[in-house]
């Protein structure tokens, strides 16, 4: 059966012909994985354009054989830039032209796999660098706030026909909007500088026919019933160390929303396979029934994540993620 199709069916929140969907929001192991280097980053930027293009050709064939290997339905192309601290760029990301380069490559190479691209146009949280005075500006210049996200918004939207041109099957954005204690924004300020534009991002999305995915972490729990509105097809993280109950989330969302994630990033950190295997198992278990969900951690796997706790997962997924 076709894991592309798996995929796409779990988004339009249907259960799938063959088994659960698996996609990570972004995977950061493909040198463990497969004991070659993928090249990204810093590094990528110090190379000549020469091997710049060799580097993207070897990337997609390690990304393409290792997504084969752990049977992904989906995957998401190194996009673009973003902080883990200030000043200090994420490992996932390559220069736009690279990254749009990147994607054309994939495209041409890739099989029966849903190829996933950031094209967000939704405010999220601020950064470590201008939280206080983001957070000031929402009570004491909202306006100047609404304008960013307009401007966000209008960037977002444009670029869902450039990935789509590229070769992107689905998008999604990357908003965080909460933290484990609840949403950052209150509910006047959701209503005004995140619900509009993430029903105006959802709708340009299927006007070009792709499927949209909003990750944010935290405890999103407050402000589901209003993103379920949205039109967005899919959340991704559902984080259980935020409290998010995946049941829960599963019974105010049916329907309206594929959820994506909710195998803890830490417990694939710090656990053992076999506790990583049983968890996957259960949740596994949980929430397969009736699809419209997809596999996967609840953030990013981490460069530090031990590649035998993956396969864990890898494996409760073979083993209890078929449908018949």
């Amino acid at each position: 059966m076709s894991r592309k199709a798996d995929m796409l069916a779990a988004l339009q929140r249907r259960q799938p012909a063959d088994r659960v969907p698996l996609w990570e929001l972004e995977f950061h192991i493909w040198d463990q994985a497969s004991g070659k280097h993928v090249i990204l980053g810093r590094e990528f930027e110090k190379l000549t354009s020469a091997q710049q293009e060799e580097a993207l050709h070897t990337n997609a064939e390690i990304i393409l054989s290792v997504s084969e290997d752990m049977q992904f339905s989906a995957v998401t192309v190194p996009g673009r830039f973003w902080e883990v601290a200030p000043g200090e760029p994420a490992y996932y990301w390559l220069p736009d032209e690279a990254h749009l380069r990147q994607l054309q490559i994939l495209r041409k190479m890739a099989g029966d796999i849903v190829l996933v691209v950031g094209a967000g146009g939704v405010m999220c949280m601020p950064g470590a660098l201008e939280y206080e005075d983001f957070a000031i500006k929402l009570f004491e210049a909202p306006d100047e706030i609404e304008a960013r996200a307009q401007n966000g918004s209008k960037r977002g939207i444009e670029r869902l026909k450039l990935v789509q041109d590229h070769g992107a099957d689905a998008v999604f954005t990357a908003s965080d909007i909460a933290d484990n204690h609840g949403p950052f924004f209150n509910p006047a300020q959701m209503d005004r500088f995140i619900l509009p534009f993430a029903k105006l991002w959802a709708n340009a999305a299927h006007e070009l026919g792709m499927p949209c995915i909003f990750h944010s972490d935290g405890n999103l729990m407050p402000v589901l019933e209003s993103l379920a509105s949205t039109g967005v097809d899919a959340l991704q993280a559902i984080d259980p160390v935020a409290g998010m109950d995946i049941m829960k989330v599963r019974d105010l969302a049916r329907g309206r929303l594929c959820l994506c994630g909710n195998v803890d990033c830490g417990l694939l950190l710090t656990g053992t396979p076999d506790q990583v295997y049983a968890a996957t198992t259960n949740l596994l278990n949980q929430v397969k029934p009736g699809g419209a969900f997809v596999l996967g951690a609840s953030n990013a796997v981490d460069r530090a994540t031990p590649v035998q706790n993956y396969r864990a997962l890898t494996a409760a997924h073979r083993d209890h993620g078929k449908y018949h």
